[in-house]
This record gives structure tokens, sequence and C-alpha cells, in this order.
């Protein structure tokens, strides 16, 4: 049991004899299961060796530079999932200042959940991978290329119970769709940049 769940246990304990005994002791299992989700949730880790957490994307994965997908590692995938989803979106387009839409800049679904990464500029996809759109109509990453301000571009990396079936028209929308009620895990890594020209 986790220390969340001793000190309710402790609590309870005190209580024992009061009238609300039954529902303390009954509310000790879900506490517990809540704190357990939540840890499971944060136990999954997305990293890049190319950039860290909220700093700045290297040039070369960008519009300005090769346009190249940038690498990236995960660890902590549950023991349950059978598939990984890999969206990467920017909230902050046009104008950080005044957003309007997120932008989204590549669609991964279907990774097998034994999968530890993708390399920098990965051509060859994991067995079983598939590519959607971004909002270039194009199948594949599309590097960051604000047209003005600092943008965030933020790398979700969703563990699922589920393969993904065919979602028909594979945009960000229509796989987010096909996830809903199937994240065991969620993982986060956010970079930044802007135009130098």
């Amino acid at each position: 049991m986790n220390p969340n769940g001793w000190a309710l246990l402790a609590a309870c304990a005190v209580r024992i004899e009061a009238v609300g005994a039954t529902l303390c002791l009954l509310a000790l299992p879900a506490a517990s299961l809540a704190q357990e989700k939540e840890n499971k949730a944060m136990s999954m880790t997305l990293t890049s060796s190319a950039l860290a957490h909220n700093g700045e994307i290297p040039t070369q994965y960008t519009c300005e530079g090769k346009d190249l997908s940038p690498p990236l590692a995960w660890s902590g995938v549950p023991a349950g999932a059978k598939s990984l989803a890999l969206i990467v979106d920017d909230p902050d387009a046009p104008d950080p200042a005044a957003p309007k839409v997120t932008w989204v800049h590549w669609v991964l679904y279907n990774i097998p959940a034994s999968t530890p990464g993708l390399p920098e500029a990965v051509k060859q996809l994991p067995a079983g991978a598939r590519q959607g759109l971004n909002d270039w109509e194009r199948t594949g990453y599309g590097g960051p290329c604000p047209p003005i301000g600092r943008h965030r571009y933020f790398h979700k990396l969703y563990a699922l119970d589920i393969t993904l079936p065919d979602p028909g028209k594979p945009t960000k929308a229509n796989v987010e769709a096909a996830m809903k009620g199937h994240v065991l895990a969620q993982a986060e890594l956010v970079g930044t940049y802007q135009k130098r020209k």
C-alpha cells in the first residue's frame, strides 16, 4: 500500500467505532486505487537526446534546417499496453500573443508497445506503425515553422490498451477519437522555437 493509503488507514482507525467507520473503510480502497492510477500514469516518460524539456528545438528539426524528425525515447510503458500513439502539435498558432488554432505537425499510431523510441529522421517505422496527416495535409513529420514569435511544440505519447482500427482519414482528431477510453498512460515533451529570419 502506498503512504497515502496508510495515512487513510490510520485516520480510519481513530474513528473505527464511529458511525462513519464503514464509509471510511470503504473509501480507503478507492483512494488507494486512485493514487496508484495516478502513479502509473506518471511513470511513463518521453525524452529526446536532442532536446531538453521546455528547451529550444535545434534548427535541423525545423523548416529553417533539414526538417528532420527528432530522436525520441520513452520508458515506463504499462505492461497492459497494446500500442502507442504519438502526436506533435503547436497550440500557439499563428501568433502566441493571440493563438487561434492548434497546428498539427506529426501523427503516429499503432506503434508496437515494445518499441523503445524513434531515431532521428525516422524513415523505416516499426512494423505495424502508421503515420497520419499533419496540418499541411501531408503524411509524416513537419517541423516547426512559426510565422511569428516563439511557439511551444508538444510531443505527446500515449500508451493504449488496443491496436487502433483504421480511423479512415488519419487526422489527429480521428486518431484521438479512436483512442478515447483506451489511454493507459501519457507522457509529454515540450520544445520551443522562434524563427531566426
